[in-house]
């Protein structure tokens, strides 16, 4: 059964999640365009920091990608419902088709500092002060993503979800731990059901999902319309449409061989180079290269030299030679071995 956000259809039932410092234009561009996902989420943006300094973060939002990367989804987080309101309209009006609010950060600066994020799930009150401000600013979908409470004493995920779906919100996402486990321990996916069965809107399980059967039996526990991958991710966007394949029962697409994988890299490393320049470029690329290097036969010794280049043609040398390599020994080991392991 196909996701529905509104009047907006998803293509598939697996989301990219929006992570700071990862899921910047950049990458969502090449998940969405080249690795089918239903949908990519940006960073989150504090409302009021859209508010005040709106050239800079629409730019983070990625509105120039609006019509490659639809539907664009754009994440805000705030706790002054005037504030999100206006944050929500100024991304509707450059573009936006979907308006995503965030009450699952657990970061201190995030929950202390500006009571927003998971903090907002403490104030019920509030968060549907906000929630409804948000709904009534714009025509455009709103969605919410939580945990499942602060704590395993204020477990109110499935309360605060009926409050939303009430006040208009059109799909939840529920990552299956609370605040104060931050990313401790294991998600708890089953958990997710008590909110499947709160509300009629679609719901989406996150956390932990990183293969195939995680995704099954996230699904299978959860009873949710969809996944919502992140971490999975790191250093192999390709996942995200392998899943949608195993989750819909298609012809899984292989692993991508050594020299797809570089192909990829290069792409996603010359598109951070445009968006950010060179210098901001090279410093925000060095954790994806480290990711998409990860596990593979000289990659510390490769991490340790590209990490310390600043000059762009020499990281790509670098990463060519790298990825040659890797061709190299899968074919000494078994000439007709897919070259991918």
């Amino acid at each position: 059964m196909k996701i529905k956000i509104g009047n907006i259809e998803l293509a598939n039932n697996v989301i990219l999640a929006p992570l700071s410092g990862v899921t910047d234009p950049p990458f969502r561009r090449l998940v969405k365009k080249k690795y089918g996902a239903a949908l990519v989420v940006s960073e989150m943006i504090a409302s009021k920091a859209m508010v005040l300094k709106e050239k800079e973060n629409i730019k983070k939002a990625g509105h120039n990608d609006a019509a490659e990367t639809y539907p664009m989804s754009v994440q805000l987080a705030g706790c002054e419902p005037d504030v999100m309101a206006e944050a929500a309209k100024i991304n509707e009006d450059k573009g936006a088709h979907i308006i995503d609010i965030n009450y699952g950060c657990p970061v201190k600066k995030v929950t202390n500092g500006q009571f927003s994020g998971s903090a907002m799930m403490k104030d019920e009150k509030l968060a549907a002060e906000v929630l409804e401000a948000t709904v009534k600013a714009v025509k455009i979908p709103v969605t919410l993503k939580m945990r499942m409470g602060w704590d395993h004493t204020n477990l109110n995920a499935p309360k605060l979800a009926k409050i939303a779906e009430e006040l208009g919100i059109q799909m939840i996402t529920i990552h299956g731990r609370t605040r104060c486990q931050f990313y401790e321990g294991s998600a708890d996916w089953s958990f997710v059901r008590k909110v499947k069965d709160a509300v009629k809107i679609p719901v989406i399980v996150n956390g932990d999902i990183k293969t195939f059967e995680n995704a099954k039996n996230a699904l299978a526990e959860s009873g949710a319309d969809g996944v919502m991958i992140g971490r999975g991710a790191y250093g192999r966007p390709w996942f995200i449409n392998r899943c949608a394949q195993f989750l819909n029962g298609e012809k899984i697409t292989d692993e991508p061989t050594f020299d797809k994988q570089l192909e990829t890299v290069l792409e996603h490393y010359e598109s951070m180079l445009e968006h950010y320049g060179n210098e901001v470029g090279i410093r925000m690329a060095k954790k994806h290269l480290g990711w998409y290097s990860a596990g593979k036969h000289g990659s510390a010794e490769f991490r340790d030299k590209v990490f310390k280049e600043n000059d762009p043609a020499l990281v790509k040398s670098l990463l060519k030679n790298f990825f040659d390599a890797q061709m190299e020994m899968a074919s000494s080991i078994d000439p007709d071995l897919q070259k991918t392991a």
